[in-house]
């Protein structure tokens, strides 16, 4: 593997790594929030508000790298993307475009697509990482022309890193931005 294709699975795994804690951060402070003791559930609420801020603007950004890398490896290393890589990429590439306009008109229908795209996303990465992680018999056979095999991987960094791990953490981290802007407007 060249030098290239070496950094960039670095890097993008040590960014997976800091979105799973990031996600981990999240669902603890809801939990802290909904039932730790006054102090610390004032504290937690204070930061989930203060994140809520940025909540579309930090699901944009997860959107715009990751559809960003999925590109960088298929176009740029040559990584053939399989038939669920594909399907991934059809509910995380509109995001791109749903929160961006979100954010330039302000409105708050994209809410409600991008939590639908993430959810159906999320839950084809999920299966598809449990397939490659655990269970490779579970997942689609190679195309006819053989190129993608949804079973192999072409990486694993940090001994569980792979692309459709990177996937559901994009995916999920949508959700965490898309949920934490919804409570403080709700609030």
């Amino acid at each position: 593997m060249e030098v290239f294709t070496q950094n960039v699975n670095f890097f993008t795994s040590i960014g997976v790594v800091i979105g799973n804690f990031v996600i981990l951060a999240v669902i603890a402070l809801l939990l802290i929030e909904k039932f730790g003791k006054d102090g610390l559930k004032a504290r937690a609420e204070s930061i989930l508000k203060m994140t809520g801020r940025w909540g579309i603007h930090g699901a944009f950004l997860v959107a715009l790298v990751a559809t960003a890398i999925s590109l960088v490896y298929s176009d740029i290393i040559g990584f053939v993307p399989c038939e669920l890589c594909w399907i991934q990429r059809i509910f995380l590439y509109p995001q791109v475009i749903i929160l961006g306009l979100a954010l330039w008109k302000k409105t708050k229908d994209s809410e409600i697509y991008c939590s639908a795209l993430s959810l159906i996303g999320g839950v084809i990465a999920l299966y598809h990482f449990y397939g490659q992680s655990f269970n490779p018999s579970a997942l689609p056979a190679c195309d006819a022309l053989g190129e993608a095999s949804c079973a192999a991987r072409y990486f694993v960094e940090f001994g569980y890193v792979t692309i459709p791990l990177m996937s559901l953490t994009g995916f999920l981290l949508i959700l965490c931005g898309i949920h934490l802007k919804r409570r403080l407007e709700n609030a």
